[in-house]
């Protein structure tokens, strides 16, 4: 692969949403499709001229000076239409000024900052809000989105069109809201974030390096939230303490085959200690203030995850935060982690009690933990379970897994 072949789809990721969100930002979302299509211009044109004429010495600024001239060429094609091919049809006068189109760093950190905001305006769909986020701020292609959803690229283009649409439609505006708004706002600009690095975290799509991109970019777009003071809230903080937590073991998750390695198995020398230590930070700034957040709790118990020593105080802090946790948002999921922990805390028995209480019959998780601790105390049910479990998993990497464990048995 030449270098023009591995830098072009490289600053395609990392430049396409700046150049967009600055578009959007300067011309309003009524002209979206028009910022994506200017952008997506400037790339086929460095294709083009870098085949023939070489990678210029500063390929950023390059970009830059082609999006800008062609935003000027349509801003002046857009002045001629109104002013002289039209003129019985509009009072305007007024000459073509040039405009500037600001494309400096601070500019392009306040423009992606608004565009998050208006791409995560609840008036559409928590998918939509992630789709739009993966395009517009993380500079996804359609058949990265389609794979992220496990779905197809028509389905992802008539989710996003419609998402525009009703962005449209609403008037939403790319701004930053005021001061007294951020706080409602932020609770779904933080949800779409969680979502997107979960779509990562526990996909069950097969591409791993797109996998880990949406845990990255998720994070990537959560420290914008923490460099601005506007948006630098303890349940920001306490979200980025949560991914860097999470991300720090992402090298001891998978087998080199991709086969999923359970939490006690884990390599620990493989988890990234300078990650953990960043959790640690943004844990502790997440700590002022007098709201106890999702965030901070799920946080915690990633953080007690971070010890590699098997302790009676790490389980039974694990257990009595899970307890916090679905006191403050029940979810099947956190409830079904909760058993595990009641497991190692309390012992098997008690947690098959528990576990045998959620009933989470479509669930392949829940009847692999079943099996688990039903293993050494009656195998026949531990068997039943992971038959059950194996039935209902949806890819083949799981699917190994579980048969590994009947075959143990």
């Amino acid at each position: 692969m030449t270098q023009q072949q591995e830098l072009i789809p490289h600053l395609f990721r990392t430049e396409y949403r700046k150049i967009v969100s600055v578009l959007c930002r300067h011309f309003g979302f009524d002209q979206i499709e028009t910022a994506e299509d200017i952008a997506g211009d400037t790339f086929l044109t460095a294709s083009e001229t870098w085949g023939l004429q070489g990678i210029p010495p500063n390929p950023t600024a390059w970009l830059y000076h082609v999006a800008k001239n062609k935003a000027r060429n349509y801003l002046q094609r857009g002045s001629i239409l109104e002013n002289k091919v039209m003129p019985t049809l509009t009072h305007s006068t007024s000459e073509f000024q040039e405009e500037e189109i600001d494309l400096s760093p601070q500019n392009i950190n306040d423009s992606q900052l608004q565009m998050m905001f208006a791409v995560c305006h609840p008036a559409i769909s928590a998918e939509a809000q992630i789709g739009l986020s993966l395009r517009i701020l993380c500079g996804f292609g359609i058949e990265e989105i389609a794979a992220a959803f496990l779905t197809n690229k028509e389905t992802i283009n008539k989710r996003l069109y419609r998402a525009k649409e009703k962005l449209r439609q609403e008037q939403i505006k790319i701004e930053l809201p005021d001061a007294s708004e951020i706080e409602n706002r932020l609770e779904t600009v933080l949800t779409t974030l969680y979502l997107l690095f979960n779509e990562g975290y526990y996909s069950a799509s097969q591409n791993k390096i797109l996998r880990k991109e949406l845990c990255f970019e998720a994070m990537r777009l959560c420290y914008m939230l923490v460099e601005n003071k506007e948006t630098n809230k303890p349940q920001v903080n306490a979200l980025l303490s949560l991914m860097c937590f999470q991300a720090s073991r992402f090298e001891a998750r998978q087998t080199e085959s991709g086969e999923p390695i359970l939490y006690a198995d884990q390599d620990t020398s493989l988890w990234d200690s300078d990650l953990i230590r960043r959790g640690e930070y943004f844990l502790d700034c997440s700590a002022s203030g007098n709201k106890l957040s999702k965030y901070h709790l799920e946080a915690a118990i990633a953080y007690w995850h971070t010890h590699q020593k098997d302790t009676p105080e790490k389980w039974e802090n694990i257990l009595q935060l899970y307890n916090q946790l679905l006191q403050l948002e029940y979810s099947p999921i956190a409830a079904l982690n909760r058993t595990y922990a009641l497991a190692k805390a309390n012992g098997k028995e008690e947690a098959i009690i528990e576990a045998e209480k959620l009933k989470l019959s479509d669930n392949h998780f829940y009847f692999t933990l079943l099996g688990e601790l039903y293993t050494g105390i009656d195998n026949d049910k531990a068997r039943q379970n992971f038959q059950k479990a194996f039935s209902l998993a949806k890819t083949q990497t799981d699917k190994q897994t579980i048969q590994k464990k009947i075959a143990r048995l």
